[in-house]
């Protein structure tokens, strides 16, 4: 679901806010909202599969990346680490990176990007 509202206040200055919920997602990777500066997504890997290979899928953009639920192995640049529920990473630009997913049970991310990378 996707709630939108847009205020005028004094000043003639526009006031936007969106709400979007992660589990609407009906693919393994959306998109859930763009503004001029960031950008916000969802990606959601099956046990077994990969973000895709490890290559710069954003060189103009930094990353967040924010674990809600799973497992993940997070390559970024040289770096290895076991990410789980609740831990969150920053990916900057021009950073090599992948996540993978070596659990049994589905990972789930919440992802900000800044500026907007798709």
């Amino acid at each position: 679901m996707t709630i939108g509202l847009l205020m005028m206040t004094n000043g003639n200055k526009i006031y936007c806010m969106s709400a979007t919920n992660i589990h609407d997602s009906k693919s393994s990777f959306d998109v859930l909202e763009t503004a001029q500066h960031c950008q916000t997504a969802v990606m959601t890997l099956a046990p077994g599969e990969e973000s895709g290979p490890k290559q710069n899928e954003h060189p103009k953009s930094e990353q967040v990346l924010y674990l809600v639920e799973g497992e993940l192995e997070a390559e970024i640049g040289d770096h290895r680490l076991t990410m789980r529920a609740g831990d969150s990473v920053i990916v900057g630009t021009q950073t090599p990176h992948r996540f993978s997913n070596r659990s049994d049970l589905p990972a789930i991310t919440f992802n900000v990007y800044a500026p907007p990378a798709y």
